[in-house]
Parts: C-alpha cells; structure tokens; sequence
C-alpha cells in the first residue's frame, strides 16, 4: 500500500470516529474503510508501525478491541509535509498542507541551518531565485560568480585576504614562468579530474581558451600549446607582465572541450572544482562535495540553496538567520561590496549622444536626488549608501546645476533585469523624477544575459544595472569594464580606446600602478555611467558554524565551513 494511501485510509478512520480512542472491531472497521478483513488488519499492522495508533486487541469472543490514535489528522498532514520539504519538495508540500504558504515557510524555516545526516554534515541557505546559468564563459550576476567558483578551477586563483588586496596563487597550475613577456608557461598538476570522472587533458585547455580569447579582455593570446606533458605555454600578441592574474579572471576557469555537446550544462555544469551540482531546479540548487578534488577536500559534505521567491518578502542574502524574509540579526563582520548600481548610458544609439540629453540625465538622476524620493522602509534591509564613483571611496561624479534646458521629447526608455529585488522600485523613483519635468518613462525588463550582450541596445536609452568585483584589487575593475562589450558598445570610440591605451601601457610596464583611478573618472565625468548606491554585504553570525566568513561576493566559502558541537 501507497503512503498516500495509507494516509487517506488514516484520514477516513480519524474522522470517522472523531479522532476519540474507541472501543472497536475488525468488522466495524472494514466497514469504514471499505475493505476485507484480511485489507483491515494489514490497514492496522502499518499504521500501528507508523506510529500513527495503537491497537488493542480483545481477548475472547465478541469483546472489543480498543483503538487509540497516537497523531491528529492535522499533526499528520504536518509530518508528511515535513518530509517533502525535507526532500526539497516545495511545491507538493504547500498542497499537502491546503496551501498554507504561512505553515510552509514555518516548515521551511525549521530545515535552514546545518544539520547532519548519514554522518554527512548539511547546509541548507535561502536564496530568492533560481540559477539558470552557472558556467564561466556566460554573464554572470554576483551570486552566479559566487558559485562558479565552487564548481570550477582556473589555471591561477585569487587568494582572499582579510583587509588586504587578494594575491595570485595556483590553482590547476602550481608554478609558472615568464619566458618573455609575451611568452609565458605555466606547470599543471598532474591527474585532475573533472565531476564526470574523466581526466582534464590538454585539450580541454586548448579548447576553453579558444573561446576565452574571444573576449576583449584576452584578445591578445595569440596561441596556446603544450609542448611537454603538464605544460600549457601562452603566446601573447602584446607585453603583459602579469599574465598569470589575468588567468585567475572567472571567465578564464577551465571547462570540458566537449562542453557545447553536453546536456543542461549550463543548469548542470562539470568543472574540477572542490563541489559538483547535483540538483538545479525552480525549487533547490544542491551541491555535493568531490572527493576527487585535487585540493582540501571540502569540510560540508552538501550545500542546499532553497528557492523561496514565492514566500520571501525582500531581498534573501546567503544567509542562517531568523525569520524568513525578517530582519535577522547581522554579524559585524560587514563589508562593503565592491561594486555600486549605477546607471548606463547609451550615448551611441539612444538620447545621451545628444550633449542636452546628457546634461539633463546628470542634473536629475544622480544618488542624492533618487535619495531624496526613497521610502526608506522599502530598502532598509538592501543597506544602501550614496555613490560618488563607481568604487566606495571614489569621488569622480561631476557638479552639476539643476538648471538644464529640459528636452523636447518626452519619453525615455529604461531597462533592467528582471528578477531583480530592488530594480522595480529604483525604476519608479527614476520615472516620478522625469515625470516631474512632463517625461514619460517607459521601462522594459531583460535577462542579465541580454542585457550584457546587448539585446534591443538601439532602443535603450538607460540601463539600470549592477556590478560587483567580488575582489578589493586595483586590477578587478578589468573583467566588468571589457564584459562582453557590454559598456564599449555605448560608449564613444575615442574614449574608450583611450582607456584601451592606459591599459595596454600598464600591462607592458612591469611596477606601473594600475590605472584605476583614470577608468572611473573617465566613466563617470563623461555621464557614460552615473554611480547611485553602494551597500553593505555579509553573512549572519552562527556560533554553531566555524570559517563562515563573508567573500567580497557577499556569500562565504562553502568548503572551509564547519559545524562546531555546542558544548555545556
């Protein structure tokens, strides 16, 4: 008999005698049930093992047995929906309980934390949305970036380090070498493998940086060989000094050369990274540790990302705290996120090429004046704070008066990605801005993907976005200024090969500093962007687990977590 069976034949029992112990039979029971005597009796052995009643039976003709019930119908409609939350069963779980999405959460809330099973230690996280596409060489939000990171491995790494600037350490390579500047080898690790079981071979490398070096940002690799067993050498078109840190860029990590052939990679991808995905859907993304990792052995055996965006009212970090969707308790272990919301502008195609237009967007649409409409009670838990430049600390946006000649058009149109917590709000602020001056504001949501690859770019004006370094290095602001074309596309030919020529000096000079300074004033004093917010980034404070430190991604490092008894 089904479990669910079993149930309804429970139900059927309980509400017929009122959920009152009884003084019963077989008889009068097959009767309720609609089933034999023999049916009965099998019907009684499997609840009584469930614990569900006790049974009694009578001894000696014609007396009455005695029927206890141990649950409440409700108590086991609860325990079955238990287990289908515990199973990841969202969904089915909400109709065992009536759709009580109130109960869910309560049932959900009680499966977040760590917890241990089989002897395998168990973090389960809340997140707002799902994860589509989690491989290198596609566009990436921060928590994506977050979690390439734990699927892959790159050829070099970023070593975090606390209040510091990261530093460049191995990774599949353990050594390297500059031939030359423009030559330059790197020693692999022998006997790594890939999620699949399958050995990484040269080809895989060949193959994952002939479509790396499509990318803007690695344009200058001219070729790549492997001309002992373990050695990959680098043939550069152009002086670059540091080479090896370009290599630890997310876009760089190596992936199978079959990848294109494989199917749902981009929802299941292989890497040889410390954890493998072993579940991607609309309702839970699960990681499981590899235990042939060719590094520390990760200390969570599994990571469960549940996806609560039906139930969860603001924006979930990665997070162990209290009420879902609540205003947990944060550690004071916070940081600021390297990066800012910030406006793009499109002064190619869309009403910024026009000097007017692009005077009146930087009179009206900097942080100060969005501020001055915010609901504070609407972004309190995002703990947002002014932009003066793209970076916390840069004081690049230019004074500007209000008093602009107001265009003649009267629409503008902005996108945003969709699935975003607090975009739609930013928007509206925007639109009652302009509204203020008689210009209507049309909004359209995309995918970040098309987004960054320019999806319908003639027809957008203004793109309200994010970025998030995810590092504190002079050098991060690299991979997001050449992502995907994203801000060349927009931006004025001569001034963005002015930057392309700073750039290419500093790779070419061995102690030059990095012009960083140089990229954000330019960006910023030109009105191509126009910084908004930055904020705060974290993770709950949990006694319970050890080396739950918050990463400049605002997640924390699932393989150096660890559950630390509590003792008396």
């Amino acid at each position: 008999m089904s479990g669910q069976r079993l149930k309804l034949q429970f139900q059927r029992l309980y509400n017929h005698f009122g959920g009152d112990s009884m003084e019963t039979n077989l008889q009068d029971i097959a009767e309720v049930l609609f089933c034999t005597r023999r049916n009965v009796r099998m019907v009684i052995n499997k609840m009584v093992s469930e614990g569900w009643i006790d049974w009694q039976p009578a001894v000696g003709r014609g007396k009455q047995s005695r029927l206890i019930f141990n649950n409440t119908d409700s108590e086991l409609q609860l325990q079955h929906a238990r287990k289908l939350v515990a199973s990841g069963k969202l969904e089915p779980a909400l109709i065992a309980l009536d759709h009580n999405a109130e109960k869910l959460v309560q049932l959900i809330q009680e499966q977040l934390g760590v917890s241990h099973h089989q002897g395998k230690q168990i973090v389960r996280l809340p997140y707002y949305r799902r994860f589509e596409n989690i491989t290198p060489l596609k566009p990436l939000r921060r928590s994506e970036q977050h979690l390439v990171r734990q699927i892959f491995s790159g050829l070099t790494q970023l070593k975090e380090e606390k209040g510091e600037e990261e530093t460049v350490i191995g990774d599949i390579a353990h050594a390297w070498e500059a031939i030359t500047p423009r030559h330059w080898r790197f020693y692999l690790r022998p006997a790594i493998h890939f999620h699949d079981g399958r050995l990484l071979e040269s080809n895989d490398i060949f193959a994952t940086f002939a479509d790396v070096k499509q990318l803007s940002l690695f344009a200058h690799i001219d070729n790549v060989t492997s001309p002992f067993n373990n050695i990959i050498d680098f043939h550069l078109s152009q002086d670059d000094h540091r080479f090896p840190d370009l290599l630890a860029n997310i876009s760089a990590m190596i992936q199978p050369a079959n990848h294109s052939t494989l199917a749902d990679y981009e929802t299941f991808p292989i890497g040889t990274g410390p954890y493998k995905v072993v579940a991607n859907d609309k309702q839970r993304f699960k990681l499981e540790a590899f235990d042939h990792y060719f590094g520390f052995r990760a200390l969570s055996d599994v990571v469960e990302v549940w996806i609560l965006n039906d139930f969860a009212a603001c924006y979930l970090q990665p997070t162990l705290g209290e009420e879902l969707g609540g205003h947990a308790d944060i550690s004071s272990r916070l940081s600021m996120d390297q990066g800012c919301t910030f406006l793009l502008l499109n002064r190619i195609s869309g009403l910024a090429q026009d000097t007017d237009w692009l005077n009146y967007f930087q009179s009206r649409l900097y942080s100060l004046n969005l501020m001055r409409e915010m609901d504070l009670t609407k972004v309190g838990d995002f703990k947002l704070f002014n932009a003066y430049g793209l970076l916390p600390g840069w004081i690049h946006t230019p004074q500007l008066s209000e008093l602009v000649v107001i265009p003649h058009k009267r629409a503008v149109t902005l996108a945003y990605q969709h699935e975003h917590p607090i975009y739609p709000y930013i928007a509206s602020l925007i639109e009652m801005i302009l509204a203020k001056d008689g210009i209507r504001l049309k909004i359209i949501e995309l995918s970040y993907e098309d987004i960054v690859l320019g999806e319908q770019a003639e027809k957008i004006d203004i793109w309200l976005n994010g970025m998030s370094l995810g590092s504190n290095r002079g050098d991060a602001i690299l991979g997001w200024l050449h992502n995907f074309n994203h801000i060349q596309r927009v931006m004025p030919v001569n001034e963005f090969e002015y930057l392309q020529q700073v750039i290419s000096e500093w790779r070419s000079t061995p102690k030059m500093v990095f012009p960083s300074d140089i990229i954000g004033q330019t960006l910023s004093q030109t009105g191509q962007t126009i910084p908004l917010f930055h904020n705060w980034l974290g993770v709950d404070d949990n006694v319970q687990l050890q080396g739950m430190e918050s990463n400049l991604l605002g997640w924390f490092d699932f393989k150096s977590v660890w559950s630390k008894p509590q003792t008396p």
